[in-house]
């Protein structure tokens, strides 16, 4: 590269570093050690599963990453795989505790390979390891959860004190088999010694040692590998939003709500929020399994989002999380990517019927329009009102109704649902609901008439967005038809004008599959889709919300990397609730939220900021 000055070339010319001499960039550096340290890792666990392949030349590798002390044990070389594969993925997340394990066990695995192994090559390599972590040591900045700190060490202590315990007992319990008569410290050591994967100060007759090292090593195992894994997971911080977060989203949907259709289930309890700057944008997000997974738009004015899309990626980059957004538009979209440098797909389409253009003549609405005559002759009212204007006892048994009538232990949704009805603080949602007056003689149900019930929240000011359609199972169907067209026929009063109904995930493949001339990557496309539609309300979804005509507006999934992409899948299935982890691994929901740790400057509302002014 030249140095030009007044158009003429310099005499100096700065010669650059060949790339091959430079190493890896700064930021490659947590990716390979991690891929490193699980490499290692399985190699480890296979020496300990199968003994001849501890002498190999390539069991060799393991001696340059901490851990590897004890190659002739394989209890130890069980222990150091699982504690090398749990130790590489936070170092590739880039945690900040995984870089100080391995940099704490360095020095040991350097001093053992000295005085047990003799390999002066092995020690340089894990001296230049352990230099290479020293002075890359900034790269490693993730932070870590402040919960699993005590619940480490705890597990370590308790654990650890009864694995010794145990492992004096199986020490002890060969009698006849010991090799002279080992003292009670003796007996310590060795089971200390054997926890580790050494071989201890004891021998026994036989083949016996063989069981007792297999069985202090498999200790061992247990308080390691239970204490690496609460150290080393990914933070799962509880919901932060907090009652100052609520007011300022509330603030921010009363001037920009109308926007997307979505923004007011950014007020679900279970969700944090970021905001810009300027405190006129934010967007709201939940951590599932490592994945920062932020839902719909951005609230706010448009202007600001990049604040609060810097203000997400910032908290993302502190924490190694993967970020992500489900559900965005099309503007949304843009945005996020022009800002991020992510790429985006298109995920699916969401259903807005148009008040004003809705009606139930014409061929098109044959279907809706004779399933609803016939319920109505059936004997159905609806009612369709404002949260607010239910009385206090109609509301606590719509509640009770919706609880009872829900598929799932849990309520479902994430990006399009709620969670709750409150008269109190959702005042200007909107519930419809079908009643049916029980036959002479003929006992009322727990609910009263009540057969099937719909919630709206509030889309700006004149529109409404479906969160949940429940019925009683002893309800004639169509249930679903009767409510969207009553509140579409009520609408006007209400003074709303658009209506979104269910979001449609990968309607473009399913519609464009079907038609003549679909080549053949989109029908198979569709055969999955109609295959998982089994398990997954994917194809009756998009069926159920064509018969009301709407129009189809595009939602995109955001992600950083293709590699990324069935990692977000599976977080957006927990978030969604489709998929639930076993209650075994369930976290406990913290009593209190607690902020980011390494949140220091408070965010600044609009109002203080107009204030400065």
């Amino acid at each position: 590269m030249s140095d030009r000055l007044d158009g003429e070339k310099s005499e100096k010319v700065a010669w650059r570093t060949p790339r091959w001499l430079r190493g890896p960039r700064p930021e490659a550096v947590p990716g390979l050690i991690g891929t490193a340290g699980a490499a290692v890792g399985l190699l480890n666990l296979i020496a300990g599963v199968f003994p001849r392949f501890r002498h190999s030349r390539v069991h060799a590798l393991a001696e340059v990453l901490p851990g590897a002390v004890s190659p002739l044990a394989a209890a130890a070389s069980i222990v150091v795989g699982i504690l090398l594969l749990l130790l590489a993925h936070g170092l590739k997340r880039r945690k900040r505790r995984a870089w100080g394990a391995a940099v704490a066990l360095l020095p040991v695995g350097i001093a053992a390979q000295l005085v047990y192994r003799h390999s002066v090559f092995g020690a340089v390599l894990s001296t230049a390891l352990l230099g290479f972590l020293v002075w890359h040591r900034k790269e490693f900045a993730a932070l870590p959860d402040p919960r699993s700190r005590w619940k480490a060490l705890a597990n370590f202590v308790v654990l650890g004190g009864a694995s010794f315990a145990i492992g004096m007992v199986i020490v002890s319990s060969h009698p006849g088999k010991i090799v002279g008569s080992p003292s009670f410290l003796q007996r310590a050591e060795h089971v200390l010694f054997g926890l580790f994967g050494f071989e201890g100060p004891i021998g026994y007759t036989n083949q016996v040692d063989y069981t007792v090292g297999y069985s202090l090593g498999a200790l061992g195992l247990l308080t390691v590998a239970t204490t690496a894994y609460l150290a080393l997971r990914p933070e799962h911080p509880a919901a932060r939003l907090t009652e100052e977060d609520e007011r300022q989203l509330r603030e921010l949907l009363a001037r920009h709500g109308g926007r997307d259709s979505l923004g007011y289930f950014a007020l679900r309890r279970d969700k944090g929020a970021v905001f810009s700057p300027s405190g006129k944008a934010a967007v709201c997000y939940r951590v599932i399994s490592g994945v920062m997974l932020a839902s719909g738009d951005p609230i706010g004015d448009v202007e600001a989002w990049p604040g609060a899309i810097e203000r997400f990626m910032e908290e993302a980059r502190a924490h190694s999380w993967t970020p992500a957004v489900h559900g965005c538009s099309e503007t949304g979209g843009q945005v996020w990517t022009r800002e991020t440098g992510m790429d985006a797909l298109e995920l699916g389409d969401e259903a807005i019927v148009d008040v004003a253009d809705f009606t139930l003549s014409g061929r098109a609405m044959r279907n809706v329009r004779q399933m609803v005559k016939r319920i109505e002759r059936n004997g159905y009212t609806t009612q369709v009102r404002r949260v607010r204007d239910l009385e206090p006892e109609e509301l606590e048994r719509v509640q009770k109704a919706a609880d009872a009538w829900r598929d799932t232990d849990e309520e479902r949704g994430f990006s399009m649902a709620l969670g709750r009805i409150d008269a109190v603080k959702d005042g200007d949602a909107v519930i419809a609901t079908a009643h049916l007056a029980p036959a002479e003689g003929e006992e009322p149900g727990p609910f009263g008439d009540l057969k099937a019930l719909q919630y709206f929240v509030p889309w700006g000011t004149d529109g409404i967005s479906l969160e949940r359609m429940r019925r009683d199972r002893s309800a004639d169907p169509g249930m679903n038809e009767l409510l969207i067209v009553a509140a579409l026929q009520t609408a006007p009063d209400l003074k709303i004008k658009q209506l979104s109904l269910n979001f449609a995930v990968f309607r473009s493949y399913l519609e464009r599959g079907e038609k003549l001339g679909a080549g053949p990557v989109m029908r198979i496309t569709r055969g999955t889709l109609l295959f998982l539609s089994r398990w997954y309300q994917i194809e009756s979804l998009y069926k159920f919300n064509d018969k009301f005509s709407p129009r189809w507006e595009p939602r995109f999934v955001v992600f950083r990397t293709t590699r990324d992409i069935p990692r977000i899948g599976l977080a957006t299935m927990q978030a969604e609730g489709y998929l639930e982890l076993p209650r075994v691994l369930r976290r406990r929901k913290a009593a209190e939220p607690r902020p980011c740790a390494h949140t220091v400057e408070p965010v600044r509302t609009a109002e203080a900021v107009e204030r400065v002014a």
